[in-house]
C-alpha cells in the first residue's frame, strides 16, 4: 500500500510537490484515481484526484479515519548524536519504525557533534512514517544541552544509560513495567560524564543498563526503545 504525506490535506485538498511529483510521473495515477493520504497528525485521508497536474495537484477527500499508534506509552528517546551522521539517520528510521514518539539529540560535555540539522532527519523520519503504515510523525526536537533536557523532561518513568559501572545500575528489563510516558537517555561514544550522571541522578531519573554487552550509541538507542515496546506489551 502506497501512502502520500500531506500534512495540511484537510485544509489545501492538495499534496505538496514533491508527492505530487511521485504520485503522478512515477506511480502514474490520474484524474478519478483514489489515493491514500496521511497527515502525520494521526488521520489517514482518502482522496480523489481532481486535478494532475504535478505541480499543482488537486484532491477531494472522499473520507478519513483515525489511525491511533499501536502503542500507548508516550516514548522519547534522547540520545548524543554521533560524529558520523549516517548512523544518526539509520537511528531515525529504525526508531520511527518500530515506533516513537519524541527524538531529541542531546549536546553533552563528550559529544562528538556538536551542531545538528534536522531537516533531514525528519524527511527520513517522514519516509520511515509512511513504509511502515503509520500515520503519526514522531516528533523530531532541535539539539538540545543536557543540563536543559534534564531539568525539563517531566515524563512519568525517566531513565538515563550509561557504561561507568563504579555507580551502581539497574536492568531496564526488569525496571521498567508500564508507565503513561516514558523518556531513556543514551549517552555519546565516550559515554556521559560523571557529573551529567550526578545531576540526571538527583533530577530523578533511575540509573539503567541495557545488559551486558558494551553497544554502539544508535544500537543502544534502539534497543532501549525495542524493550520498552516488549515490556509494554507483557504488562499491559
Amino acid at each position: 500500500m502506497i501512502q502520500f504525506y500531506a500534512p495540511d490535506i484537510a485544509e489545501t485538498f492538495s499534496l505538496p510537490e514533491d508527492e505530487a511529483k511521485h504520485c503522478v510521473r512515477v506511480l502514474r495515477h490520474k484524474i478519478g484515481d483514489v489515493i491514500e493520504v496521511i497527515d502525520g497528525k494521526g488521520k489517514r485521508y482518502h482522496c480523489r484526484i481532481t486535478d494532475d497536474n504535478p505541480r499543482r495537484m488537486a484532491v477531494e477527500i472522499v473520507d478519513s479515519v483515525d489511525e491511533p499508534l499501536s502503542w500507548e506509552t508516550f516514548i522519547t528517546i534522547a540520545v548524543a548524536p554521533t560524529k558520523n551522521m549516517d548512523r544518526m539517520e539509520w537511528l531515525v528510521e529504525k526508531l520511527t519504525e518500530i515506533g516513537i514518539n519524541r527524538f531529541v539529540p542531546l549536546l553533552c560535555r563528550h559529544s562528538e557533534r556538536k551542531e545538528l540539522k534536522i531537516d533531514r532527519l525528519q524527511r527520513i523520519a517522514v519516509s520511515a512514517m509512511k513504509q511502515s503504515l503509520k500515520a503519526t510523525l514522531p516528533i523530531i526536537e532541535s539539539m538540545t544541552p543536557f543540563n536543559a533536557f534534564v531539568q525539563n523532561d517531566n515524563s512519568e518513568a525517566r531513565f538515563i544509560a550509561y557504561c561507568d559501572s563504579t555507580i551502581p545500575r539497574l536492568l531496564l528489563a526488569k525496571e521498567y513495567k508500564s508507565s503513561k510516558s516514558v523518556t531513556i537517555l543514551i549517552g555519546p561514544e565516550g559515554d556521559f560524564d560523571i557529573e551529567e550522571i550526578k545531576m540526571a541522578l538527583e533530577c530523578g531519573m533511575k540509573p539503567i543498563t541495557l545488559g551486558d554487552n558494551r553497544l554502539r550509541t544508535e544500537t543502544a538507542a534502539l534497543t532501549a526503545c525495542d524493550t520498552i515496546h516488549v515490556l509494554t506489551q507483557l504488562y499491559s
